[in-house]
């Protein structure tokens, strides 16, 4: 991965990270809060409705409880013989009249066999034959009866409320009709919303109240909502019933409060839509997305801004770290040259001093004369000996100076093995002055792998020289080993030095840490070897037994083959 797709990554992990921390949180407390409000709103919209339903209905029974009283009252006041005249009925209907107004529309006395025989109001109800109407058969079973509201032979809305007076023996029935506007008014001012509205039904879906709009297409649902009130439906427990239902009418999810009337003969029914009922919910519930939304957008943007932002610091914090440890690097190699210098003057000097022997030995022939036996032809041996010793130094020299200039950072394609042969030679001269035998076993099917090869140098050279002064001054065996572990090359530089104790080896690849005496090592060895492993994307492992020796092996990913690159770049064309 390119450097450029790596931070690409990293600011896309990074932007979905702010993300995810920042509008999980958002969108939780919203749904949770919205859930919450949602649930508090619609029980305070059900507890209100059912308290308006209860409240009109108690109003309604009040009201027809309050007129039968009034008429038990009177009877039993004034008697039925005064009301036997029109006079006396009349009196009294004045005097309900000026109490109430026009609720009681008229007032009649009923003898049992059902003829009114005393009458006072608007109509020529004198001498009316009762005798086969429902209502009259109802009050000589039940005692006391309320009719619904119809609009029998006057042609106008009404209802009516007899008494049955019973005196000597006999049944004398006392009735009045109610004024249907004054009633109706008790629950047509029942209003809510846009939708929202009540009206009283009988058992058979007829309207006892003129419902506020024309509802002539419901009334198939409203006799089986009327029905329903004898069977097991929702609707028939208790009062002020609540239940959801479809509206055949409109097609819309209505609300329906119902709550019975007149010992059960009546059903008081509060109908609202329910978008209506709940529009205030549905509008808390459309602001709270539009600033989830909005609230989505601005952190969005943010994380995206962020997340570029940091992803460059990063990006400039690496270059910065990467510029750190060549410097490290570039330090710990000088110092390495150092500890090589010794060995170099040593493995130069047998040169030079075979140069200037020869060169002594010439002089003494030339001044013998070249012309002198075999002088001649002894002067050419010298010169190619001059010349073959000073190829060697020039050769030492070349590896040291190539050895020694500045890191090049540069990723090529290496041969561990040739690497590895390069830096045997490069230490073969110290190895021989500390008594150190060393033998390399490389395998011939070793991949190569892709780095800087300074800094392989580097790692090889380290590891090599760390042996030999662990077997330094006594001697001993450095082995160096390379090979292939599942698809990776291994390389092991193992010594019968002194090894590592147990306590230090969790800390030989921290910076400054050495056991060698002062001036002998920086401890910067192993932690540089340590950065490049790894940032090859291979790793370093030690085994140390004290006495006995220490193992390094180090594992480098090999690079992919050529075949393979060039397979992949013809896709890529």
């Amino acid at each position: 991965m390119s450097d450029a797709h790596y931070y690409q990554g990293l600011a896309k992990s990074m932007m979905f990270t702010i993300i995810l921390v920042s509008y999980a949180p958002l969108l939780l407390i919203t749904l949770i809060a919205g859930y919450q409000y949602s649930v508090a709103y619609r029980a305070k919209v059900d507890a209100h409705l059912r308290e308006l339903v209860l409240k009109h209905d108690q109003a309604v029974d009040a009201y027809l409880e309050e007129k039968v009283e009034e008429l038990q009252v009177l009877a039993e006041a004034v008697g039925v013989e005064r009301l036997r005249g029109d006079a006396g009925v009349a009196r009294l209907h004045d005097v309900l009249a000026r109490v109430h107004g026009s609720d009681f529309v008229d007032l009649g006395l009923v003898d049992c066999k059902g003829v009114q025989v005393a009458y006072s109001g608007p109509y020529k109800l004198l001498g009316a034959n009762y005798a086969d109407a429902p209502w009259y058969r109802e009050v000589l079973e039940r005692k006391v009866f309320i009719s619904d509201v119809s609009l029998g032979l006057r042609g106008v809305p009404h209802f009516t409320i007899a008494l049955l007076v019973p005196v000597n023996g006999q049944d004398w029935v006392l009735r009045t009709t109610l004024d249907f506007i004054g009633f109706n008014k008790l629950v047509e001012d029942i209003l809510v919303g846009e939708t929202g509205m009540a009206y009283i039904i009988n058992r058979k879906g007829e309207f006892q109240t003129t419902p506020r709009r024309d509802m002539s297409g419901e009334l198939s649902f409203l006799r089986k909502l009327a029905a329903g009130r004898a069977g097991d439906s929702e609707l028939a427990h208790g009062r002020a019933s609540m239940t959801v239902e479809t509206n055949p009418a409109t097609g819309r999810e209505t609300l329906f409060v119902t709550s019975p009337l007149k010992s059960g003969d009546w059903l008081m029914v509060y109908q609202q839509d329910v978008d209506d009922a709940f529009s205030a919910l549905d509008q808390a519930r459309n602001l709270a997305v539009v600033v989830l939304l909005l609230g989505g957008i601005a952190i969005t943007v943010m994380a995206y801004l962020m997340s570029r932002r940091m992803a460059r610091k990063v990006e400039l914090a690496d270059v910065e770290k990467e510029m750190m440890n060549e410097q490290v690097i570039e330090a710990g190699k000088l110092a390495s040259v150092g500890e090589l210098a010794a060995g170099i003057a040593h493995e130069i000097n047998n040169p030079v001093a075979i140069m200037v022997e020869e060169a002594g030995w010439i002089q003494d022939l030339l001044d013998e004369g070249l012309d002198q036996d075999d002088n001649e032809r002894e002067v050419q041996r010298a010169l190619r000996q001059i010349r073959e010793q000073g190829v060697r130094c020039r050769e030492i020299t070349h590896k040291l100076l190539s050895f020694a200039r500045k890191i090049d950072p540069t990723v090529e394609r290496i041969d561990v093995n040739d690497m590895i042969m390069e830096m045997v030679e490069f230490c073969e001269q110290r190895a021989r002055y500390a008594n150190v035998a060393m033998e390399a076993s490389l395998a011939d099917d070793v991949a190569e792998v892709e780095g800087s090869a300074s800094e392989v140098q580097q790692v090889l050279l380290n590891l090599i020289n760390n042996a030999i002064d662990a077997m330094d001054p006594g001697g001993g065996n450095l082995d160096i080993m390379s090979r292939m572990e599942d698809g990776v090359v291994a390389v092991s530089i193992s010594d019968t030095g002194c090894g590592i104790p147990q306590a230090n080896l969790q800390r030989i690849f921290d910076p400054f840490f050495t056991t060698k005496p002062v001036g002998k090592g920086t401890g910067l060895g192993l932690s540089i070897i340590y950065g490049i492993v790894h940032k090859m994307g291979g790793d370093i492992a030690v085994k140390s037994v004290v006495n006995r020796g220490t193992t390094f092996t180090v594992r480098f990913p090999a690079a992919e083959s050529s075949e393979t690159v060039d397979a992949g770049d013809g896709e890529e064309l």
